[in-house]
């Protein structure tokens, strides 16, 4: 009869951002064990506190599934020899899937002969194989850092302080370290206590009693619920971001949300740097009026019950205090100081050791900048911003305020500029610069920002690529997905008519004036063409794009970032819908058009007077119509337009592939209605790889 099974991993308190993917992992491990030894459940659910990871397994088969199967083994011509014998072969075969000889039979497989061999498993009961799988499941848990207690030679997140392994009513027996399973869990570390789970469907509800809500998302939910009771009832707005709710939700066992304020005098302090204080050191949540201006009030969670709240609330204004003071003080004192002044310590800060100083890296990204606002023919007042802007973006990173809240970076740089008497323009770059900051980021706003923004993530991404630091797998310790990302999506904002190509060559040349790198252009370039299409891809993947679409633009190539997405939304829109059937037509003459015009080489000149047959004038005229038309509409960058006129051709197409024999026996003739199809190949091959079209 089918069981459920529980195994609930006790630990000390675990850092909150690691426990999402501690919980899932362990989900994952659970599922797939189960699956790779073909016992039946009914669904496995995750649950997670700061103290405990936990998996229930609902109604868990009791044993295994039985398997019978046939197992392919070598041809027949090697498993017998001349006189009919089994060869070593054929009897190390039946041996390794522990059959006779005599059972072993032959079948035919695309016309050869092969031995076969029926293996047949009987079943294992789940109460067998429990106590070896899930010690093994939680020892291979993998963690973003480890750590060794005692003697013991394992690492794990945090010590391993009890284990519950229910299979029904009965215990599963193994331990860890030395820690042995039982049924006993334990509750909040202050207001609960130890206690006894008689089966896996008890688990819940007796730590509930302990003051432990170990569904996360019911602990979600009553953190939200309490946050939106105190706003409520204090006309407050509440600023809930996803990330700190994350954090929050893995801090507390027993959530209680708790209000407390602090002296309005610091809101003279801009209020990103409040808020900062308040998210990033204290995780508090910040108090806005309808208007998003910050008051003098924050919100927190309690890892607790409603008891003494208000010596609680206290002791957190104490804390929240004394960071606001000196924030304060930073603030005033970076105040003191001069722009020029910065810029001279950014000299002697080390930005890479192959790569130079920060100060070197300003200068590439005024070098880069200015070349970039030369390529867009910006006016003279945008390219004096934009020098200026490069200039100074980075001198932020030497104020105080930027040492104690790194987050702030830019942010500061905008507000001192202004102090200083800046532009509003450069000073806005200056923090636009680094933005989009993460995935639900925008990019920068003015053009300004836009310009050395993508300057200062080139100068980081090429730099990367010249010294050998490209990302691989999940490492990116430099970012430079997102940077990348960051760089794509201001060319799409802004429409900035810059190629991918022309970005590579300018920073690689500003790269090699300054005698850095030790990999050669091409090879970088390259690399970098093949990084950025994977950004590029990513982005027709959020605009709800098809996959096979996507191939089929890509395969065309992304160099012209805008131009690469209508696109795809033209390419899509004849694909897809009512639309599929009429464009099918034109897909497969393309796709003939593309086979035959690989044998044209590089010819691509016409001789009229060559034509046997009047469907080849008629091709000829109407690519050349079609041409005229595909050229003038992707420079004006109407996409739909340049596949209409490309699609017009399938008939042409169509009539010329009836009419004549492509491989004609004249040489002349068969390399001249080659080189027709490789000037219409040339213009398909241009907005897409229609063969990679799905059907």
């Amino acid at each position: 009869m089918p069981k459920d099974l529980l195994l609930e991993i006790g630990l000390e308190e675990v850092p909150a951002r690691f426990v999402r993917g501690a919980v899932e992992q362990l989900k994952d491990k659970t599922e797939k064990w189960l699956a790779d030894n073909r016992l039946a459940h009914e669904g496995v659910t995750a649950y997670a506190t700061p103290r405990r990871l936990a998996v229930i397994v609902k109604r868990l088969a009791d044993r295994q599934e039985d398997v019978s199967e046939e197992v392919k083994g070598p041809s027949l011509k090697i498993a017998k020899d001349a006189g009919g014998a089994w060869t070593k072969a054929a009897l190390g075969f039946a041996r390794s899937n522990a059959a006779e000889p005599e059972a072993l039979f032959v079948r035919e497989l695309a016309g050869v002969e092969y031995v076969y061999a029926r293996k047949s498993s009987i079943g294992v009961a789940a109460s067998e194989l429990l106590p070896g799988a899930l010690p093994a499941i939680v020892t291979s848990m993998t963690f973003p850092k480890n750590m060794r207690w005692g003697a013991y030679e394992l690492r794990f997140v945090r010590p391993i302080r009890w284990l519950v392994a229910l299979h029904g009513s009965e215990v599963v027996p193994f331990s860890i370290t030395d820690v042995q399973t039982g049924r006993t869990s334990r509750g909040h570390r202050f207001l609960g206590s130890d206690t006894d789970i008689a089966e896996p469907s008890q688990y819940v509800a007796k730590l509930r009693e302990q003051h432990v809500i170990v569904d996360i998302e019911e602990r979600r939910e009553a953190i939200l619920a309490q946050l939106g009771e105190l706003a409520k009832s204090r006309g407050w707005e509440i600023a809930i971001k996803d990330d700190l709710l994350e954090e929050v939700l893995f801090l507390v066992e027993t959530p209680t949300a708790l209000a407390g304020s602090f002296d309005p005098a610091f809101l003279d302090i801009p209020q990103e740097v409040l808020i900062t204080s308040m998210r990033e050191h204290q995780r508090y949540f910040p108090v806005l009026d309808a208007q998003g201006k910050l008051q003098p009030h924050f919100v927190t969670v309690r890892n607790g019950d409603a008891a003494s709240l208000d010596m609680v609330a206290r002791g957190n204004e104490k804390v929240l205090r004394a960071r606001l003071s000196d924030a304060k003080f930073f603030y005033a004192e970076d105040q003191k100081g001069k722009i020029d002044a910065f810029l001279h310590k950014l000299e002697s800060i080390v930005y890479h050791e192959e790569l130079g100083t920060v100060a070197d890296k300003v200068r590439r990204v005024r070098a880069t900048a200015d070349k970039l606002a030369e390529l867009l023919r910006a006016d003279e007042t945008v390219r004096a911003q934009v020098g200026r802007a490069a200039d100074i973006c980075k001198f932020d990173l030497v104020t105080q305020m930027v040492y104690e809240f790194p987050e702030l970076q830019g942010i500061m740089g905008e507000d001192y500029a202004l102090k200083f008497g800046e532009e509003p323009a450069v000073a806005k770059a200056i923090n636009e610069h680094y933005s989009p900051r993460n995935a639900s980021d925008n990019p920068p706003a003015s053009l300004v920002g836009a310009i050395v923004g993508i300057a200062d993530k080139l100068d980081t991404i090429v730099g990367c690529f010249l010294i050998g630091i490209i990302p691989t797998g999940s490492q990116d310790p430099y970012a430079l997905r997102r940077q990348a990302a960051g760089i794509v999506s201001t060319l799409l904002a802004h429409g900035l008519e810059l190629r991918l190509s022309e970005l590579f060559k300018l920073s690689l040349d500003v790269f090699a004036a300054a005698g850095l790198g030790k990999r050669e252009a091409f090879d970088v370039s390259k690399d970098l063409s093949e990084f950025f299409a994977l950004r590029v891809k990513n982005v027709l993947t959020e605009q709800q794009i098809r996959y096979d679409v996507t191939d089929a633009v890509l395969g065309a190539g992304c160099d012209d970032v805008r131009r690469t997405v209508l696109r795809a939304k033209a390419l899509q829109a004849a694909a897809a819908g009512d639309s599929r059937e009429a464009f099918r037509p034109a897909a497969e003459a393309f796709g003939r058009v593309a086979n035959l015009a690989a044998k044209a080489g590089d010819s691509r000149q016409i001789d009229a007077s060559l034509f046997a047959d009047p469907a080849e004038g008629a091709l000829y005229e109407a690519w050349m119509k079609a041409h005229g038309t595909i050229v003038t509409a992707t420079a004006e960058a109407k996409l739909t337009e340049a596949l209409s006129a490309l699609s017009e051709l399938s008939g042409p197409i169509a009539a010329f592939f009836e009419a004549v024999m492509v491989m004609a026996d004249d040489e002349a003739i068969r390399r001249n209605r080659l080189a027709l199809l490789g000037l219409i190949a040339d213009d398909v091959r241009g907005f897409a790889d229609f063969a990679k079209l799905a059907g």
